[in-house]
């Protein structure tokens, strides 16, 4: 991956300008405010509305803490992205942040905040299995999940974990104090701050109109990929639209035929207020239905883990 950073002051000076930026920069402070809104709207009538609810709890508890608590970036930080960025790595790529950030303590505020709520059976089993683990467990559980192991700790106690784990990574994406600039030739199939998989793709309005976005499943920003190409192999040979509804839907899957991925495609012309995690979450259905065609996600959604 082939990745710079750009400081402020050049691009303020109109050095280096791109017609679509390479990437946008996370806001957590409104962030999880709305994707919290978007969850309980969708949650309404639908077949999913406890587990949505449950979403929405989570992620709001993410807006309390950070609104409580907010990550005071540690003093390496513009330095590592500098020497990151100049040898075209990502600068939040986990295996160089473990154990230097305060998650845990952030989890235990995650998990106090939740445990007011009513929760499933299997959530309040891991809501007491983390409660009760030593953070030496913790950090195993948490380490593997990076990594993308979620039997480690458990498919129940990943969403959790992912979500005190986010909360540090999209305070540090935040705090960056430049542009990131990818170039075309660079891998996009993950994200090129923290090298997480996307959640979803956006089609999005705005400043960055008819241009599409990765979601990041982790740190929360998101980065450019041309359309009409397949966001996980570049291929633009075979690719499939589908939907649950019509032609117009805001949420479609797209699918390669060469690679056997898919990953969903939201668009903010047919609904403004699309949220990645959101959306991709509640559309769970349209995920059945490609799998059955024979594809497999590329994505992460951080409320849907497998073993």
């Amino acid at each position: 991956m082939n990745i710079r950073i750009v400081p402020i002051d050049r691009l303020e000076a109109g050095v280096e300008p791109s017609p679509a930026p390479s990437w946008l920069q996370p806001h957590p402070a409104t962030l999880y405010t709305a994707r919290a809104a978007r969850l309980r709207a969708l949650s309404a009538n639908h077949p999913m509305a406890d587990y949505l609810g449950f979403a929405a709890d989570l992620v709001a508890a993410q807006a309390r803490r950070l609104a409580e608590r907010p990550l005071t970036p540690p003093e390496e930080l513009a330095g590592l992205v500098q020497r990151c960025a100049e040898h075209g790595m990502p600068p939040l790529a986990p295996a160089g942040w473990r154990g230097r950030l305060p998650w845990q303590d952030d989890l235990d505020a995650l998990l106090a905040t939740i445990a007011s709520k009513p929760l499933a059976e299997a959530l309040q089993a891991a809501v007491n299995r983390l409660a009760q683990a030593s953070r030496r467990e913790r950090e195993g559980w948490a380490s593997a999940l990076l990594s993308g192991d979620s039997a480690a700790g458990g498919v129940a106690v990943a969403p959790f974990l992912w979500a005190a784990l986010s909360l540090n990574w999209s305070q540090l994406a935040a705090a960056i104090d430049g542009r990131l600039q990818a170039d075309p030739g660079a891998d996009r199939s993950v994200c090129p701050v923290c090298a997480a998989p996307p959640v979803a793709s956006v089609v999005r309005l705005g400043a960055e109109p008819g241009h599409r976005y990765l979601h990041c499943s982790l740190c929360e920003s998101e980065w450019h990929v041309v359309r009409a190409q397949c966001s996980c192999c570049s291929s633009s040979r075979d690719l499939g639209y589908w939907s649950l509804d019509s032609v117009e839907a805001a949420v479609k899957a797209e699918s390669c035929g060469d690679c056997h991925s898919y990953l969903k495609v939201l668009y903010q012309d047919k609904d403004v207020a699309v949220e990645p995690v959101a959306d991709d979450l509640a559309s769970l259905a349209l995920d059945w239905h490609v799998e059955e065609q024979g594809f497999a996600s590329s994505g992460q959604n951080p409320f849907l883990f497998v073993q």
